[in-house]
Parts: C-alpha cells; sequence; structure tokens
C-alpha cells in the first residue's frame, strides 16, 4: 500500500528490498523510474481526477462518474432500489438528476418530477446549513431511507421540518426463496398460471450475455409496440446495451424457440437482495410474466435471501399485483417536508 507521508512530504513504501527507501517526488530518479512515475501518477489522480463537484456545484450523472458513486452507493444497507449506480444512471434522463458531494458526508442527488425539484442524501444526512441551503431552492427531500430517518428525525422536526411516509416509493420484498417454490394456499392462483404456462408452451431461460441480448431488444420493442406508450422504455433500451459495463445480470426466455421475455437487475444492500429493475414480455403467451418470476428466483443464487421488486408509484392495480406475492415486508422511505409553522413552534417547545 502506498500512503502520502504529509510531515516530510514524501511517499513512504512498505520495506522491502531497495523499494524501502523514501522517493522525494520528481527529485530523486536515481531509483526505478517506472516505480516513480507510477507513484506520482496514482497521487496526482487520487487528488485531482474526482469529476463529481465540491457542494454547491453539480453535474448531470455520466458513466464516468461510476468508480465515485459505486463504492459508496454498494455499502447502503437500506436497500433503496433507487439508490444503485444503475438505476441513477438509466433514469437520468427521466428525473434530471445531477450530483454534487459533500466531503465527508454524503453524494447529493438533485432531480424533478411533476414540475417539482427534489434531492437526495443517498449515503448520510449532511448538516442542517446544508439542508436549509438545499431548500431555498428544492421543494422536497426525497428517498430519506428508514435508517436515516430514525436517526435523524428529532433534529429535522426542531430545525422546523417534518418527515413523511412516501407509501408510493416504498419498494416491496420478497423472499427469493418464496417467489421461488411459490408454496401453500397464497399462491394458489400464481401456480395454476405457471403450470398452465408450462403446459402450454416449450421454454427455455438462457443468462442474458452479449450473444443474446439482441433478442432482448427486440422483445422490448414488440412491448412498447403492445402497450402504446414508452413507460421505462428509454432506461430499459440503455440498460440492455449497458448491462455488461454496469455489472447487471439477468435473462432470456423463449418461448416454442421465440425470443418472449427477459429480466434484468442488480446485487444491492451488501448482496443481500437482488434488485430486479426491468422485467418485459410479449403478452401474448399467457402466465410469462408469472413463469419469468418464479424462474427468475429459483435461478438466483441462495445467497440472495430477499428479492426487491421496487415500488408501485400509487397504481392501484400495480399495487394490487405486488401484494398478491405476499411481501415479506418493504424497504420504508420518507419525505421530508418543510413543517407548517404550527408544527415547527410545537416540534421546538418539546
Amino acid at each position: 500500500m502506498i500512503r502520502l507521508n504529509k510531515k516530510v512530504e514524501t511517499w513512504a513504501i512498505p520495506k522491502r528490498g531497495y523499494f524501502s527507501e523514501k522517493l522525494s517526488p520528481g527529485v530523486n530518479w536515481g531509483h526505478d523510474l517506472t516505480l516513480t512515475l507510477l507513484l506520482i501518477f496514482i497521487h496526482f489522480c487520487n487528488i485531482n481526477c474526482m469529476i463529481i463537484p465540491e457542494y454547491p456545484e453539480f453535474l448531470a450523472i455520466s458513466e464516468e462518474m461510476r468508480p465515485e458513486m459505486y463504492p459508496s452507493l454498494n455499502l447502503i444497507r437500506d436497500g433503496i432500489s433507487e439508490f444503485t449506480f444503475s438505476n441513477l444512471f438509466l433514469f437520468r434522463h427521466t428525473y434530471n438528476y445531477r450530483v454534487s458531494r459533500i466531503s465527508g458526508s454524503t453524494l447529493v442527488i438533485s432531480g424533478e418530477r411533476n414540475g417539482l425539484r427534489f434531492f437526495e442524501f443517498p449515503c448520510g444526512v449532511p448538516s442542517r446549513e446544508h439542508i436549509d441551503d438545499l431548500f431555498r431552492s428544492h421543494d422536497y427531500l426525497k428517498n430519506l431511507s428508514e435508517t436515516n430517518t430514525l436517526k435523524y428525525r428529532i433534529e429535522l422536526e426542531q430545525w422546523g421540518y417534518e418527515a413523511v411516509e412516501d407509501r408510493d416509493n416504498f419498494d416491496y420484498l420478497y423472499l427469493r426463496e418464496d417467489l421461488a417454490k411459490l408454496e401453500g394456499k397464497d399462491y394458489h392462483k400464481k401456480r395454476n398460471l405457471v403450470n398452465a404456462f408450462i403446459n402450454s408452451y416449450t421454454y427455455e431461460e438462457k443468462p442474458m450475455t452479449e450473444d443474446n441480448v439482441s433478442d432482448a431488444f427486440g422483445i422490448l420493442d414488440g412491448w412498447r409496440d403492445a402497450k402504446g406508450f414508452e413507460g421505462d422504455y428509454r432506461a430499459a433500451h440503455e440498460a440492455l446495451e449497458l448491462f455488461k459495463r454496469l455489472s447487471m445480470r439477468g435473462s432470456v426466455y423463449y418461448v416454442d424457440g421465440k425470443p418472449a421475455g427477459w429480466v434484468l437487475g442488480e446485487s444491492l444492500a451488501k448482496g443481500r437482495m437482488f434488485a430486479v429493475h426491468f422485467e418485459k414480455a410479449l403478452d401474448e403467451y399467457k402466465g410469462i410474466y408469472q413463469f419469468m418470476n418464479q424462474a427468475f428466483a429459483m435461478a438466483l443464487p441462495r445467497y440472495y435471501l430477499h428479492v426487491n421488486r421496487e415500488q408501485d408509484l400509487g397504481d392501484p392495480g400495480l399495487r394490487q399485483a405486488k401484494m398478491t406475492y405476499r411481501p415479506s415486508g418493504f424497504v420504508k422511505k420518507y419525505k421530508i417536508l418543510k413543517a407548517s409553522p404550527e408544527a415547527a413552534s410545537s416540534h421546538r417547545e418539546t
């Protein structure tokens, strides 16, 4: 490991042979030239190659930011489906995402939806000064995790804010084993649909690869044509283009030898759960969504305890469909709003 010794302004490296001597930056070229240049390169890369600007500056999210964002996002324990680099990047146009960073605290995500501006703290909660400043240019704080809400709720209320459950954005959590087995009377209808599918068609499941991703593109186009609207087509199309680079994994499903559906997602919550970001199929095959749901859960490694199937966004039909799979729990998210004068006064008094 190379470490910067700030007291003497030299790079100190572990003692090992003639490399145990201290290298003076750019002065003593009597040592191995290649190693010296490498040390200088690493040092200046660490200092000068940060793409994400320091708050209050923001930049549009780009793929080049992944090395800076991925490590922190991957360590988030709550398992919020939006807080992966892939999700933020792929939906950057939908929400006009921009990113900043507060050193020693958190990333800051700024976005827009339905004429309102919101901001997000994926990795922690910064100082009151930062929060007050962000509220001057945004309408609300979105997707604050349950962990951080419980930790900072009293302080936020004392500062004149209130935390509100955002039920429409709760992620649905399912035990992977429940989805894979569909056991018990609660899953009776699901099993019937899957069995009817299996008895009606010949089928095949293949891991998504660069060799068969073209089949997934065709399915996506067919899905859009059948629905008659764009939906998340743009994000799904780019996900297929970049799934390897974004470390996403998925499967492609074939019915009677023809491409019929696909699923794509990624690991989150330190590898404890798997988030399904995209699931597309051709509706002409009855029961195909129920079949893919079970088949994909069966194919996932057993170390994934939960499958995160994201939120219902307040859509009644989607909420009903998700509830019929009997979620084992939810990843709760909260909105932080400016409290009414009466509520703010009450919180200050207590």
